[in-house]
């Protein structure tokens, strides 16, 4: 049987999926077959765009709503247990990258995450968020760049994430 992985949410993150899957499933969903049922009392539907149109967002809808089901029955809110410098989901990590001498700061956590914060977010099966999971301060990790090259990467600071 496939894991199912859990995904971390913020306490906000979580919410607004709520939102999102209530309004999905009651009045975003009525309103679209409304504008179905509309459409199709105006007859030849070959030629009927509006039609069409409705169908194709009840389709994207019933496949959100399922995708939201899924995450929010698999979500934990907050952060796993972990060590306060060590990188896990619902932290902001800064790295930084020896062979450039740069750094990058950025949320560990679910791209649901990402609409909502200006922070880069990287979910934890990224390559770089991969590499870096469970790391501490100080430790270093690589992983295989698009282009199959290794890049280094140094965690240099684990903060909890504070909602802006």
């Amino acid at each position: 049987s496939m894991t199912t992985e859990v995904t971390w949410l913020t306490q906000e993150g979580y919410d607004r999926l709520v939102d999102e899957l209530a309004d999905r499933e009651g009045p975003r969903r009525q309103e679209i077959v409304t504008r179905i049922s509309l459409a199709r009392d105006e007859g030849d539907l070959k030629e009927n765009g509006g039609y069409h149109a409705a169908k194709e967002e009840q389709g994207k809808n019933e496949a959100r709503i399922r995708v939201l089901k899924h995450l929010l029955e698999h979500a934990q809110i907050g952060a796993p247990d972990a060590a306060q410098d060590e990188v896990s989901p619902g932290k902001v990590v800064t790295v930084r990258f020896p062979s450039f001498d740069e750094e990058e700061i950025f949320l560990l956590g679910s791209r649901e995450e990402a609409v909502h914060t200006s922070i880069e977010v990287y979910s934890p099966t990224s390559p770089l968020g991969a590499a870096v999971l469970g790391k501490r301060v100080g430790d270093t990790a690589s992983y295989a760049l698009a282009n199959g090259k290794e890049m280094l990467v140094e965690v240099v600071k684990v903060e909890a994430y504070v909602h802006e």
